[in-house]
């Protein structure tokens, strides 16, 4: 017999962690620690989802008899980046018909170094590090869709296609919660789904949805009025049964994710 799940959630002091990224792991260490304590997880090993805003990802299509020297030459053409300041990884993803899917990430190493360093002080240790929106696409209800994550500060966009993330975006509505919510969201979701279907062999239709998760369930008006304004369906992205509420959807997703890296 498994024991039970232990969960918990806490805020951090205000300036330890300002849009995804850890400025101090100091503070961020021992508030973590702290939960750890109050939810008697005795774990010592830590799966770390980090945010988008500490890197960028690229999705590229390389014929499929491309060497390894061939592929990081395409890397470094499309994340053409500073390497003393930037850590670059790829990994193969399904191959298509004619050519090899590659997922790329560029990450800042100052800031993952500060995540893993918070973790370290909390008493653990971080073996796996990976970008949210990876984490997050594993579990989707949908092959292809368009998540809005309004509980995060910045909210945050990810679009999914074949169950890959294939861009990221953060932004701060124009409109105040009680104000045209739907004007607010449409804009950078227009955005995204413009430049995203401006690239080839695309097939990112209108039938492919916009999830919304939050903290609340956006009014029904809302959501029809922001469907019409992008021309794609909206709904909200139902929390899973059994899941305490005080996890936000998306965290809970994030770490799913990362078990099914794990176990794969």
């Amino acid at each position: 017999m498994g024991g039970a799940m232990r969960s918990g959630s806490a805020g951090t002091p205000p300036g330890t962690v300002v849009g995804g990224r850890v400025l101090d792991p100091a503070g961020v260490g021992t508030i973590l620690k702290q939960l750890l304590a109050r939810n008697e997880i005795i774990e010592t090993r830590a799966l770390v989802a980090a945010s988008d805003a500490l890197a960028t990802f690229r999705v590229l299509k390389v014929p499929l008899p491309a060497s390894d020297n061939e592929i990081d030459s395409a890397i470094s053409r499309a994340l053409p980046l500073d390497p003393s300041k930037m850590a670059t990884r790829w990994v193969n993803l399904a191959p298509s018909s004619n050519t090899r899917d590659v997922y790329a990430a560029a990450w800042d190493r100052a800031q993952v170094k500060n995540v893993t360093e918070a973790v370290r002080l909390a008493g653990l240790e971080a073996t796996v590090v990976e970008l949210k929106s990876l984490c997050v696409a594993r579990v989707v209800p949908e092959p292809a869709c368009v998540l809005v994550d309004m509980s995060s500060d910045p909210m945050e966009v990810l679009l999914v296609d074949g169950y890959v993330p294939q861009v990221w975006h953060s932004f701060r509505a124009d409109a105040p919660l009680g104000d045209d919510l739907a004007l607010a969201l449409a804009t950078p979701l227009r955005s995204v789904l413009k430049f995203y279907k401006g690239q080839r062999d695309t097939e990112f239709g209108s039938h492919c949805p916009i999830l919304i998760s939050g903290e609340q369930v956006l009014p029904t008006d809302v959501l029809t009025r922001l469907a019409d304004l992008v021309d794609h369906p909206v709904r909200t992205l139902s929390i899973p049964a059994r899941v305490p509420p005080e996890i936000r959807h998306t965290t809970y997703l994030g770490c799913l994710g990362l078990l099914m890296r794990r176990t794969r």
